[in-house]
């Protein structure tokens, strides 16, 4: 039998033929009429059947076997192909091949640049399995490249340039900051700025020394202040989009690093007056000073319990709130909020109120009072040292008990958030302009999974800084992913996109010298993702020269 292509007027049919011999002549006879050429190649009907097929074949079941001379093998080949495409159309990969004009490397330094920022979005493991990782993808160009070329490509990042770029007065100018300049300027367009910037930062620790620079023993919030760390701070516009990266030695403040950064912006991207939002972490009372002093527009947090004016004056302030966003039982949309403006001393404050939240905070009160109260039945010793206990206990010198003074305190801050701002936007503005902070706090979270492959290995600044860099490259990427869903109306979890992207493989058979490549089923949100990036799947098998 056969298969056998039969053409009946402008339209050809597939058909199933056998050959027979009838008084000893050979004559054909069609078993089946499978369907149009047209329609069964739209519809991917003949692969289908083929793959239908191949489970009675003897020839499959010898493969299977090992008892055959046809060779197979499997590379993985959806993140390659989804973000190589948004790799380009962000500009990264010009803005690095712009870079490297007029340089003389042995290697594709972009191609390295890329296998590792893939890896760090893939996986989390050490830069030197990203050799053996890449084993098992298929990245065009990558084929060639060791461990070595990806060390050195991560030193390039972290270069020194050149005097005439140089800017002494922020510190050494690098490869990575003429990147994220180029990057700003080839997507900016009439209608993007930075009128509106976010920055938060985080801090890194080494299980070596961390550099010349970079090591510094500082205030952990990893809780490892016997490692060294350095500071790395991240800056978002006003739509999420991550604009650039900056380092610190370990032993950095937060609030010593928000002026140098926002004179740096204003520096690094030519722009004028900025409003910059921060987290409470970032202010002391020196840079509000200093921000007024400048007349520079803030939207800050506020230390609710630590500052004494805002929890006994500002929080105690009666006044009525105006709602923002009503409660719904629908999860989809926004948080319940209230806001209520207050001035005191000529400061504006703007007091912000989520009630189901409140709700929370006095349910999750109500249950460590009464864990307490059976605590102290049983003892007060072990309670001291608890904190979660600790803040509503009266200690006297022969009593312990609860304080019913501290806990009508404690219910003050249900709830609450407190903003300080020099701007005249109104108040419900000036409430969800912060809110849009939490967004680099997640930015933030996905950083620190993309930083878990640690610097151990570089001992010297230029790779330490490439390596980090590689990492804010890593979450360009993926806000660059999670933008084109958004835009196609798609909310899948980061896991399911890295397991669907990982099953999509392509198998190359060979067999006799001829080989073909066929890809495997598209599952879960797979197909959407390469929808939503616009690339298109490969075919389902395809012959590979």
């Amino acid at each position: 039998m056969f298969a056998r292509v039969k053409k009946s007027g402008k339209y050809q049919y597939l058909q199933i033929v056998e050959n027979r011999k009838e008084k000893g002549r050979v004559k054909q006879r069609v078993i089946a009429t499978v369907g149009r050429m047209d329609q069964l190649q739209d519809k991917g009907r003949i692969e289908t059947l083929i793959r239908s097929l191949s489970r009675f074949s003897e020839k499959a079941l010898l493969i299977l076997s090992g008892q055959s001379d046809v060779s197979a093998h499997a590379m993985t080949i959806g993140p390659a192909l989804v973000f190589d495409r948004l790799w380009k159309e962000s500009g990264i990969q010009d803005c690095i091949n712009e870079l490297l004009k007029g340089r003389k490397f042995e290697f594709d330094v972009e191609r390295a640049i890329f296998l590792t920022v893939l890896h760090r979005l893939m996986v989390s493991g050490s830069d030197r399995f990203c050799e053996k990782w890449q084993r098992d993808h298929l990245i065009p160009g990558t084929e060639t490249l060791a461990l070595h070329h990806l060390y050195r490509a991560m030193t390039f990042l972290g270069e020194v340039v050149p005097e005439e770029h140089a800017a002494g007065k922020f510190g050494p100018r690098r490869n990575k900051d003429l990147i994220e300049e180029m990057l700003f300027y080839k997507n900016r367009d009439l209608f993007s700025n930075l009128d509106l910037v976010f920055f938060d930062t985080t801090s890194i620790y080494f299980q070596g020394q961390g550099g010349e620079h970079f090591g510094r023993r500082g205030f952990s919030k990893d809780h490892r202040p016997d490692l060294f760390q350095m500071v790395v701070g991240a800056v978002l516009d006003e739509t999420g989009r991550p604009i650039c990266c900056e380092m610190w030695p370990g032993n950095t403040t937060d609030v010593t690093t928000l002026l140098p950064e926002l004179e740096r912006l204003q520096s690094r991207f030519s722009v004028g007056e900025c409003c910059i939002v921060a987290d409470r972490g970032m202010i002391s009372a020196g840079t509000l000073e200093k921000l007024d002093e400048d007349e520079t527009p803030y939207i800050l947090g506020t230390r609710m319990r630590k500052v004494k004016r805002i929890n006994t004056k500002i929080l105690t302030r009666a006044g009525r709130y105006s709602e923002v966003y009503p409660e719904s039982a629908d999860r989809r949309k926004p948080a319940p909020l209230k806001v209520k403006e207050v001035i005191h001393e000529g400061t504006r404050y703007i007091v912000c109120l989520n009630e189901r939240q409140a709700r929370k905070d006095a349910a999750d009160r109500e249950a460590i009072l009464e864990s307490l109260k059976r605590k102290l039945k049983q003892g007060a010793t072990s309670l001291v040292g608890n904190r979660g206990y600790r803040r509503y206990l009266k200690v006297a010198k022969d009593s312990t008990r609860i304080d019913p003074a501290k806990v009508k305190a404690d219910a003050r801050f249900d709830g609450k958030w407190v903003l300080t701002t020099n701007t005249k936007l109104p108040a419900d503005k000036v409430a969800l302009k912060y809110k849009e902070l939490w967004r680099v706090e997640r930015v933030f979270r996905d950083m620190k999974s993309l930083l878990e492959t640690r610097p151990v290995y570089h001992q010297k600044d230029e790779n330490i800084a490439g390596h980090v860099f590689c990492s804010f490259l890593a979450l360009v990427l993926r806000k660059e992913l999670d933008q084109r869903l958004a835009d196609n109306k798609h909310r899948f979890e980061w896991s399911d996109i890295k397991q669907d992207l990982k099953a999509l493989k392509q198998v190359e058979i060979e067999e006799n010298g001829k080989c073909f490549a066929i890809r495997t089923e598209c599952k879960g949100v797979c197909g959407k993702v390469f929808q939503s990036v616009r690339v298109a799947l490969p075919p389902t098998i395809k012959a590979v020269a």
